[in-house]
């Protein structure tokens, strides 16, 4: 099993970031790469479309509202990993009331690529989208 995670100090506090992140069915309120989101059982499945088209579906596994973090599953999508499991946190930084890090972590196992490659596709993934978190709260 392969595993990444990427993490960025963003300038809000953690319950404006979590505000921003925290409802499953948000991706398009922040990630570009996710322009349209729809909510299927109750809330507990995401189909998410990228620019391309591509389809993925996402299970909610874990959610905690006081901790700031949710884990969810991939259950469909175009990447080359079988057992993908992420996690998105916002941590408080100690000492900081207007910042907040974010870490986005995900384990999977590789289907046709080695674990470099595909810990290198998600690192990228879990990078741009703090990148683009890290925009829509400076805006």
């Amino acid at each position: 099993m392969a595993s990444t995670s990427v993490s960025r100090v963003l300038p809000a506090s953690p319950q404006q970031v979590w505000d921003l992140i925290g409802g499953f069915d948000a991706l398009p309120d922040w990630l570009p790469y996710i322009p349209e989101s729809t909510a299927l059982e109750g809330g507990r499945v995401r189909r998410l479309t990228n620019p391309d088209g591509d389809v993925i579906v996402e299970r909610l596994i874990g959610f905690n509202e006081v901790e700031r973090h949710y884990t969810y599953a991939i259950l469909e999508a175009p990447f080359p990993v079988t057992g993908y499991l992420s996690t998105l946190r916002v941590h408080p930084v100690a000492g900081r009331d207007d910042a907040a890090e974010v870490q986005w972590s995900g384990r999977f196992t590789p289907d046709g690529v080695s674990d470099t490659e595909a810990e290198g596709l998600f690192a990228g993934i879990y990078r741009e989208g703090l990148e683009a978190l890290d925009q829509a709260l400076s805006a």
